[in-house]
């Protein structure tokens, strides 16, 4: 089952009112929709969106048992704009992004998140791939070498990109890369032997770049954040969860430009982390971390 991260640290840094308008920009599994409607009641209100229509499904069956003041929308928070005038509202008091994979996309979706499962390469967070839509096979049967090692180097500081990408090259000559346990034998012939060893497995950061590519998770961040300063009212806040380094950058550096700009304050210095009893009970929040930005009221 999945866990919310940081759920209590994210709801207190939001300071909320029983009256307040939330939009959650990554439902997932709801988890901090639904604790925001135990700490505030009903007269609460969340908008919430998703790219996953499963995901939705499951958090309004389980949402909407306690409340009906609840709408989530089968779309991305970088059209937040669009979806709040589709409601009928303009601003909002705070905002939730939680950049994380939920535990049932990476264990049960089917689409090849985790390389713990033979699956197809798809890795898209929408339900399905249309013709038109680019899946980690396509991105591995057919972009360059030197475009491949680009990924896996910006997106996730592979430091064996080069040889991941060459060995990726090499295996596709021989046949098409098809499923998740493909990926991870080219992985595996690629990097030195202490490499699989380590703490960290040693697909993890290829899966995570391609992961990123497939939904142009770097784009999506940049164009979400900066519409989400406009749709957040005087002295409302957003509240950002990152996994790694690259999401974190992009969120340290564009709530300091805001700060510079006097949009608001940054409300933490430091990213707030999860604690050692939350890390033991959900060891993907290790990686975890929050920071909060309040808006000029």
């Amino acid at each position: 089952m999945h866990k919310a991260v940081l759920l209590k640290e994210t709801i207190d840094g939001l300071d909320l009112k029983p009256d307040s308008i939330v939009f959650d920009g990554t439902l997932g599994a709801g988890g901090h929709s639904e604790e925001i409607f135990k700490r505030f009641g009903l007269k609460i209100k969340v908008i919430a969106t998703d790219r996953d229509v499963e995901a939705i499904n499951r958090a309004t069956a389980k949402i909407c048992k306690e409340s009906c003041n609840f709408q989530a929308f089968l779309s991305d928070y970088r059209k937040i704009n669009f979806v709040l005038e589709k409601v009928g509202v303009k601003n909002v008091n705070g905002i939730i992004l939680d950049l994380g994979l939920s535990s049932d996309q990476l264990d049960f979706s089917g689409r090849g998140f985790s390389f713990k499962n033979n699956e197809p390469l798809l890795m898209t967070f929408s339900n399905g791939a249309g013709e038109e839509q680019i899946t980690a096979k396509i991105i591995l049967n057919s972009w360059g070498e030197e475009t491949l090692a680009d990924i896996l180097y910006g997106y996730s500081d592979e430091k064996y990109s080069r040889k991941i990408a060459k060995g990726i090259v090499a295996a596709r000559n021989r046949k098409p890369i098809e499923t998740t346990s493909d990926l991870v034998e080219i992985i595996k012939h690629a990097v030195p032997f202490s490499y699989q060893k380590g703490k960290i497995h040693f697909a993890t950061k290829t899966f995570q770049a391609l992961r990123m590519a497939v939904n142009d998770e770097v784009e999506a961040l940049k164009e979400g954040l900066n519409k989400s300063i406009e749709a957040l009212d005087c002295g409302g806040r957003i509240a950002v969860i990152s996994f790694h380094s690259t999401e974190d950058r992009i969120v340290k550096d564009t709530f300091r430009k805001w700060q510079e700009e006097k949009k608001g304050k940054v409300i933490n210095k430091k990213p707030i982390t999860a604690g050692e009893e939350e890390v033991r009970d959900n060891p993907r929040s290790r990686s975890a971390k929050l920071r909060i930005f309040k808006k000029n009221d």
